[in-house]
């Protein structure tokens, strides 16, 4: 068990809850590093065939901790050393898409920003009908990163991930299974439950092609994906250092509406 993590293991099913211990369930720099090495810890584990994550019973998160003195006083270094920092959300996202389980991430709630780029490294999604999606990036001046992208595009097109991606707006469990980001929608606090019985079933299947499998679809469909994400965190770098950004942070802080420049 770690500060922010919990794994329970039964059988060939383990569970990993996140839980802050808060109303936001945001992703500080220390939690996405304990989720990152939670997810490591099992490239060695050939008892295990399906991984379920979840966040709290109310809501998987709020996205990255921007209160969180580490990622806050980013801006304040150079530009070698907040290039480095940035590695932190990405590389999380890595391990968790690199896993040979099966893994199933089960929302309630919110699932905002780094939160829904996280649900997206995951192979399967599992959503209660009151929960959301949302990417708040752009609004605010900056670009989306994590290796989303892609992984966006694989999930619902290239129409529909620029509008979800772009534009910044809610995307409730109901569209966002007709768009393809949840594979399904159940009633409001049956997300776990039921990620954990599909989970059963993978774990009920022989092991061996079932990773075997995994691995040779997520071969076909995302084999392009890091050609395209390479640069992400130097485009998150550059914009944030734009005055739209600043702009918008401004905006939002007073409650008005942006005026970008492009600048």
């Amino acid at each position: 068990m770690g500060e922010f993590t919990r794994v329970e293991r039964h059988g060939r099913v383990a569970t990993v809850h996140f839980d802050r211990g808060d109303k936001l369930n945001a992703l500080s720099a220390a939690a996405m590093r304990e989720l990152t090495e939670v997810a490591r810890s099992f490239e060695d584990d050939l008892e295990t065939s399906a991984i379920v994550l979840t966040g709290t019973a109310r809501h998987f998160s709020a996205g990255a901790d921007l209160s969180d003195p580490e990622i806050a006083t980013r801006k304040d270094k150079g530009l070698l050393a907040r290039r480095h920092a940035m590695k932190v959300g990405p590389e999380m996202c890595d391990a968790w898409e690199r896993l040979e389980q099966i893994t199933i991430c089960a929302v309630e709630g919110f699932c905002i920003g780094g939160g829904s780029a996280l649900a997206a490294s995951c192979d399967i999604r599992i959503a209660g009908e009151s929960a959301y999606f949302r990417l708040p990036e752009i609004p605010l001046g900056m670009n989306m990163s994590w290796h989303s992208n892609p992984r966006l595009v694989n999930l619902l097109g290239p129409a529909r991930a620029k509008l979800f991606i772009i534009l910044g707006e809610k995307l409730a469990a109901p569209r966002a299974l007709d768009w393809g980001l949840v594979e399904d929608m159940v009633a409001d606090g049956q997300a776990l439950a039921a990620a954990l019985a599909l989970a059963q079933k993978f774990g009920d299947l022989p092991p061996l092609p079932v990773r075997m499998s995994k691995q040779s679809i997520d071969m076909a469909a995302k084999a392009l994906n890091p050609a395209v994400t390479f640069m992400d965190r130097d485009q998150f770098a550059l914009t944030a250092t734009s005055k739209d950004q600043q702009e918008a942070v401004n905006a939002f802080l007073e409650k008005r509406k942006p005026k970008f420049t492009g600048e």
